[in-house]
């Protein structure tokens, strides 16, 4: 394969070939394509091992520049060699992610494989809760910036899919500890983190569930304000008044809208946050000078 498939970039930085290791797991999960092979999109060869080989650095130009000290960047998908070993049909049947599933779906009453998709906030879910648990266990804390906000991100999707299922009251930490008993084993500081993870997620599930339905209801006025006005985009002033009132993160207006066929204007969401940051600026100067 060639440089589209086997090289790895970003737009600036390190860069370099890389090299897959493929499992092949049979004509039954293929395409029925004779030609099949390592690269095809079909589930039949999969990939469980990269290996980068880090040899240039990418300028603005598109220059390549050999590295003084290239290096191999390796890492095996864990999960994906499970998936080979237990024979199931991706990662979301493996024995640990199931343990999860089912404790999701004894949480809402909804059978998993049921429908479509409902099937997909489970595995939201199941993904984002996995995710936040080891970020809290590393001291993630929510907030409005850097990881911060990827983990209040993930919590407040993960809520919202639970709102989705049916799930009316917290239910996060109660899959977190799932989550611990299934991986303390490699991972003991779970274990020894146990009620600072459980703090941590629990504070930003209690803030999110107290504006989540009002703001729930108010985009879903907005959405019927744009059938009727015959729309397609929520205002960046709406996204705005979403996320700076009920703390709506721009991905989950994003999402919902998405779901309905709706887009936002980001541009407009960015020039309020943008007025926000002035007036805030504004307030402290005028207090350091008082």
């Amino acid at each position: 394969l060639g440089k589209e498939d086997n090289f790895w970039e970003l737009e600036v930085g390190p860069s370099g070939p890389c090299s897959e290791i493929h499992v092949d797991r049979g004509e039954k999960y293929g395409c029925g394509d004779p030609d099949c092979k390592p690269g095809c999109d079909c589930d039949r060869f999969l990939e469980v091992w990269n290996l980068v080989f880090t040899q240039f650095n990418k300028d603005e130009e598109g220059v390549y520049h050999p590295l003084s000290h290239p290096n191999i960047d390796t890492g095996m998908g864990l999960e994906r060699l499970t998936t080979v070993l237990e024979n199931a049909d991706n990662i979301f049947e493996i024995e640990a992610i199931q343990d999860i599933i089912k404790k999701i779906e004894e949480i809402s009453n909804y059978k998993y494989k049921s429908d479509p998709k409902l099937d997909m906030s489970v595995r939201v879910i199941t993904d984002h809760v996995r995710a936040m648990t080891f970020m809290a266990s590393d001291m993630i804390v929510p907030s409005n910036e850097g990881r911060g906000y990827v983990m209040r991100r993930i919590i407040r999707r993960a809520a919202r899919h639970g709102k989705l299922l049916g799930v009316s009251n917290e239910f996060l930490n109660e899959i977190v500890d799932t989550v611990i008993e299934s991986w303390k084993v490699e991972y003991k500081e779970l274990v020894d983190k146990k009620e600072q993870i459980n703090k941590i997620i629990k504070a930003e599930e209690d803030k999110f569930q107290e504006t989540i339905d009002q703001g729930i209801a108010i985009l879903e006025s907005y959405i019927y304000e744009m059938i009727a006005n015959d729309k397609n985009s929520l205002s960046g002033e709406r996204a705005f008044k979403l996320y700076d009132t009920f703390g709506f993160p721009l991905d989950l207006t994003r999402e919902i809208l998405e779901e309905r066929y709706f887009t936002v204007d980001e541009e407009g969401f960015n020039l309020k946050m943008e007025e926000q940051r002035n007036r805030a600026r504004s307030a402290r100067v005028d207090s350091d000078n008082s």
